[in-house]
């Protein structure tokens, strides 16, 4: 070591704590992981010496209003609408669990929290089963094959597209809306009521106005999620020639149209980033209404009187439309001869069958087919990998981030955790392929292996796994990290004696959950499937995209069944109960 470094690596050995130097680190994979890529995309664009050329080409050349501005018109239509069509049916079903006296509020509550854990790819196909008609030819649906005439925009196109993605969110709206209605005190209530407000005024003038942040949160994740929503807008669009900023970035990429792409891709970011960003100014900005005080809260319910029933009844429907009907659908589609004849005799071919060249061309069932037997491995393998590394990652970053709290590094590590959250699947997807498709320096290109899909995946899912590991954190008191480091034990030890037993159930049910978001993906990685890779969800679009819709209902069904399991299972774990959920356990469930 020379003279000019030696008091450099001292001074760093001296003046930095273990804690600091682990933050440090962390910084540095997550600048691989997150900044990197995107970074690349951006100086992708401008590369080769063309300046902005592609950037004109985008924005004002002859292909721009084909390219770009109707496929942006149409994102922002859909997330608008799905944002609004979600605020309306989740805080429907949130009001009606938490303030009213509707029976069977405990089914209600937990059902209405399923149907974000369908793929959206499957309602999707769900739809197609029952709304196809015969404008793009093939198979037709469940409607046509009874012969009633099914109108294009019922069955293609934008309003399908809006259903359906209005169903896979909703489960986000009621969440938030639930949480925030069960924390208004029934005090606030009674005093409109002494004031002669009629009921529609109290629930205007009194608890809309206090929940206004989770309507907002609820909004802007809607937004954000529909505008990258790849599945929807290519299984129900594409036929028919609507495309939106994710199914032309898809088109793009996969044409070699690599810059523009990767200019969808910004523009892309640039949307759902600014939507989110606008709503936390709106939430900063906003007077607080306080709900929750030190004195005791009662719950107090509307009486819905001859109302109940009906109103139960307008729930189930929306509950069996969303969460039973399209895994019924697609099952039942599965196992015809013809999607949509669901009368003329069953199969199990297609689960099963060996090749016969009678049914589809002689492709074996997907239960013995090689193609799909090694997709179901791959799958599989995937999200466990990306549930073990994204947990084990997140939970060193909520580590630094809680020690660091107070420190730049600290807050650097949290800014960076949480960028992934404000990038579209499909666009994050294209970042690594930018960055990692080529060899760099003497390591070469990932593309088309499992260590990308991996790491993409957990890079992905950074910001739920630090979340989950910054709550399973605060479950830890301080002074039993302080006791065990006094003792001399290290961060590797005292992560194994201390945090891991503490927080295992918790980690294991994020990790569950992770491994669902992975497995009902798409958009992350319909640009990085290849042959060598094959992925379930991807070949589940292949599929149907090339006529062989029960192979893709069939797969379908099976990712929505384990994904379903899983979240199941992911709640048992968790073992917590929904505040809405709490009280009143003798009621009629």
């Amino acid at each position: 070591m020379t003279a000019l470094t030696w008091p450099v690596a001292s001074g760093w050995r001296r003046g930095m704590s273990p804690t600091l130097m682990l933050g440090l680190a962390l910084c540095a994979i997550l600048a691989v992981l997150v900044a990197a890529p995107l970074l690349t995309v951006a100086l992708a664009t401008v590369s080769e010496g063309r300046g902005l050329s592609v950037w004109q080409q985008v924005f004002a050349g002859r292909i721009a209003q084909n390219f770009l501005w109707s496929p942006l018109a149409n994102t922002m239509v859909i997330g608008v609408l799905v944002a609004l069509g979600t605020i309306a049916v989740g805080g429907f079903l949130a009001w009606l669990v938490v303030l009213t006296d509707v029976p069977f509020r405990r089914t209600i509550g937990v059902l209405a929290t399923l149907p974000y854990m369908i793929p959206s790819f499957a309602a999707a196909f769900a739809w197609g089963v029952i709304f196809r008609n015969e404008r793009v030819g093939g198979q037709v649906g469940v409607l046509a094959e009874l012969g009633i005439a099914v109108p294009d925009w019922l069955a293609w196109g934008m309003t399908p597209t809006l259903l359906v993605l209005i169903a896979h969110y909703y489960s986000l709206a009621f969440l938030l809306i639930a949480a925030a209605l069960a924390s208004v005190n029934a005090d606030l209530i009674e005093a409109g009521t002494m004031t002669g407000a009629r009921p529609s005024r109290i629930l205007i003038g009194i608890t809309l106005p206090v929940v206004i942040p989770a309507i907002l949160s609820a909004g802007s994740l809607a937004f954000a999620g529909a505008v990258s929503n790849f599945a929807a807008p290519a299984i129900l669009g594409l036929p028919v020639g609507m495309h939106t900023l994710s199914t032309r970035l898809y088109g793009a990429i996969s044409t070699g149209q690599v810059e523009r792409g990767y200019v969808l891709a910004i523009v892309l970011i640039a949307v759902a980033a600014l939507v989110l960003w606008a709503s936390n100014r709106v939430m900063a900005g906003r007077r607080s209404f306080a709900t929750i005080s030190g004195k005791g809260g009662r719950k107090r319910r509307f009486t819905l009187g001859p109302w109940r029933w009906p109103l139960l009844a307008f729930a189930a429907l929306i509950l069996a439309l969303t969460t039973l009907m399209p895994l019924l659908a697609l099952l039942v589609s599965s196992l015809t001869l013809r999607t949509g004849d669901i009368f003329s005799g069953y199969t199990l071919h297609f689960w099963i069958g060996g090749s016969d060249p009678a049914y589809a061309q002689g492709q074996a069932g997907i239960l013995r087919n090689p193609e799909t037997l090694s997709a179901i491995g791959m799958t599989l393998a995937f999200a466990a990998s990306v549930a073990v590394v994204s947990m084990v990652l997140g939970l060193a970053i909520a580590y630094g981030i809680t020690r660091l709290k107070r420190h730049a590094i600290g807050s650097l590590l949290n800014q960076l955790a949480f960028l992934p959250a404000l990038v579209p699947g499909i666009a994050f997807g294209a970042a690594y392929i930018a960055l990692f498709g080529a060899p760099i320096g003497p390591f070469p290109a990932l593309y088309s292996t499992f260590a990308l899909l991996v790491i993409a995946g957990a890079a992905y899912t950074l910001p739920f796994t630090v979340q989950s590991g910054r709550a399973a954190m605060e479950q830890v008191a301080g002074e039993l990290e302080d006791s065990a480091r006094m003792t001399g034990a290290g961060f590797p030890r005292r992560l194994l004696a201390i945090f891991l037993p503490l927080t295992a159930r918790s980690l294991m049910a994020g990790g569950v959950l992770t491994f669902v978001k992975i497995l009902r993906d798409l958009s992350l990685v319909v640009l990085l499937f290849t042959p060598a890779t094959p992925v379930l969800s991807v070949l589940a679009y292949r599929y149907a995209s090339e006529g062989f819709l029960q192979f893709g209902n069939a797969i379908t069904a099976l990712i929505t069944v384990v994904a379903l399991a899983s979240t199941l299972l992911a709640q048992r774990l968790q073992g917590k109960a929904e505040p809405w959920l709490d009280e009143d356990r003798g009621e009629t469930r």
